[in-house]
This record gives structure tokens, C-alpha cells and sequence, in this order.
């Protein structure tokens, strides 16, 4: 009985240890047209595959960047890398614009009406608009 306990209680210390990733959301400027898009649009815009919204990208080692990327496109964040290099290499693209957090993403997709970026649903305010919620 008392190696039960001791396992629960291991378990739980262990749980707790673990943080809980942000809830990630899509953001645009207040002032663009859309007011929903769907998973499949934003990969779009973040794999290179349209041009109609700049994306504005979270630095490598955001833990939020991790999430949008394996929720969002299907794929980690170095395969999304490698994708753009290659688009870069073959001159069919440049690099997303890179910012350090989820206050900078804000900052650049408020500041440009056709940007569209990704940050913790808990960092918006009425500065931009969020179009998707990561589920």
C-alpha cells in the first residue's frame, strides 16, 4: 500500500513538474480583411506557399514557435527551416522576419497591416487580430 501511495504521489510531483505549454494563436492587424483562416491557410503563409502576408516568426528557441509549427503545419520547426532555405536558395522566397517573443510579434503584425504572425494567446490585446487558435 504504501509503494501505491508512493508511486500517486511521484506521478503527481512529476505532473506538476511539467509546464503547460501557452495556448498559441494567429495574428494579423487589426485592419486586414480576415477575420478567420483555417489551419491549412496559415501553413500556407508559414511554409512559404503565398506571399499575400509576410509571416513574422518567433526566434529558434521559443517554446512557442516549437508548438505552432507541430500544431499548425504538421512539421518541427528545423523541417520549416530547411523548407524556407531551399525556397531562399532557389530565389523563390526570402526568410520570414524573426523576433525575439510573443511582445515582438505583436509589435511587428501591428505596425504592418499585411503581416500575420503567432504568439501566447495571453499577450493579445487589442493591437491585433487573432484569425486562429491552435488547438
Amino acid at each position: 500500500m504504501n509503494k501505491l501511495i508512493s508511486a500517486i504521489v511521484a506521478a503527481a510531483a512529476l505532473a506538476a513538474s511539467v509546464p503547460a505549454m501557452a495556448e498559441v494563436v494567429v495574428v494579423v492587424n487589426p485592419k486586414a480583411a480576415e477575420s478567420s483562416m483555417t489551419k491549412d491557410q496559415v501553413a500556407q503563409f508559414f511554409l512559404g506557399k503565398s506571399s499575400a502576408m509576410p509571416p513574422v516568426d518567433q526566434s529558434e528557441d521559443s517554446p512557442q514557435r516549437a508548438e505552432f509549427y507541430k500544431k499548425v503545419t504538421d512539421k518541427d520547426a528545423s523541417q520549416a527551416k530547411a523548407l524556407w532555405s531551399k525556397l531562399v536558395f532557389t530565389g523563390k522566397a526570402t526568410m520570414p522576419k524573426e523576433v525575439a517573443n510573443s511582445a515582438a510579434v505583436k509589435a511587428a503584425v501591428a505596425a504592418n497591416p499585411k503581416a500575420i504572425g503567432y504568439m501566447d494567446k495571453a499577450s493579445v490585446d487589442a493591437s491585433v487580430k487573432v484569425v486562429y487558435t491552435a488547438p
